[in-house]
Order: structure tokens, then C-alpha cells, then sequence
């Protein structure tokens, strides 16, 4: 019985993985395409709220600690790679939990995709720019994206199991 739980939970992390690789992949490919074909502000109007932008981010969300002498880099960058061996060990622990999991999934693939871009470049490339009237949100990127749906279903995944007990 102990060896059906291990095999089926080394398939289920490697389904998981298999997620953050396919967002790690999406992330980085968008990444190339944006530093091969913009330069640093170069920006194209796509619609009225939404525009297409080369930026560079040398902190963490929301541009924090971007203008910090440079040690930012490498604690991010040593941040992220910690999240990635927590979060795979918590995939590991609970791979039949598929919300969670998921969650824990799209978190470590955009966390690697961001960890990968400060190591090549120092900072982060972010590109997708919403505005509406005049106020632009923060640019951000595919990773950026996945992190913060991780994020949310991590509440969601919460909130259902507490309803439950």
C-alpha cells in the first residue's frame, strides 16, 4: 500500500512540475521576444487600456526596493531560489491536494522565471501595461501573472478548507 502512495504522489508532483515548467517556459519566451524586439521605454499602443512596454525592474513587486545599491539582486534572487525548494518540497507533501498544488505550481514557475531574468540581466524584464484614465498600473510579466494567480488560489484553497472543518 505505502508503495501505490509513493508512485502516485511522485506522478502527481511530477504533474505539478510539469505546470511551472510550462509557465517558466511561457515566461521566458515572452521575455525573449520583448528584450530581442524593444529597447529599454520602448512601448506599442495596443488598446486604450492597454499597451505593450520594455521595462526593467531591478527590485521586487511593485518596483520595492528597486533603487537600492544592488544587493537587492542577489537577495531576490536567493529569495526565489528558497521558495523553490520550499515549494517543492510542499509538492512533494501534498501532491493529491490539486488547488493547492496548483497554486504552489504557478508560484514556483514564475518565482524561477524571475530568478532566471536576475541572474542574465540584474533585474527583471517586465512588459504587459494596464492603464485607465490616466493611472497605469505597475508593468509586469507572465511570471508576475502566474505568482499572483498562485497567490489567490492559495487564499481561495484557505478559505475552502476552513469552510470545510
Amino acid at each position: 500500500m505505502a508503495r501505490t502512495f509513493g508512485k502516485s504522489s511522485g506522478a502527481g508532483m511530477l504533474q505539478w512540475l510539469g505546470l511551472a515548467f510550462i509557465i517558466l517556459l511561457v515566461d521566458q519566451f515572452t521575455k525573449v521576444l520583448i528584450v530581442g524586439y524593444y529597447h529599454l521605454g520602448d512601448s506599442t499602443y495596443v488598446t486604450s487600456f492597454f499597451n505593450v512596454v520594455r521595462v526593467h525592474n531591478a527590485g521586487a513587486a511593485f518596483s520595492f526596493l528597486a533603487g537600492a545599491s544592488g544587493w537587492q539582486r542577489w537577495f531576490f534572487t536567493v529569495l526565489g531560489l528558497v521558495a523553490a525548494i520550499v515549494i517543492v518540497w510542499m509538492l512533494r507533501s501534498h501532491p493529491g491536494q490539486k488547488l493547492f498544488s496548483f497554486a504552489m505550481a504557478c508560484i514556483l514557475g514564475g518565482a524561477i522565471g524571475n530568478v532566471i531574468d536576475r541572474m542574465m540581466y540584474g533585474y527583471v524584464v517586465d512588459f504587459l501595461d494596464f492603464h485607465w484614465r490616466g493611472m497605469h498600473f505597475p508593468a509586469f510579466n507572465v511570471a508576475d501573472s502566474a505568482i499572483s494567480i498562485g497567490a489567490a488560489c492559495l487564499i481561495l484553497d484557505e478559505l475552502l478548507r476552513v469552510r470545510k472543518s
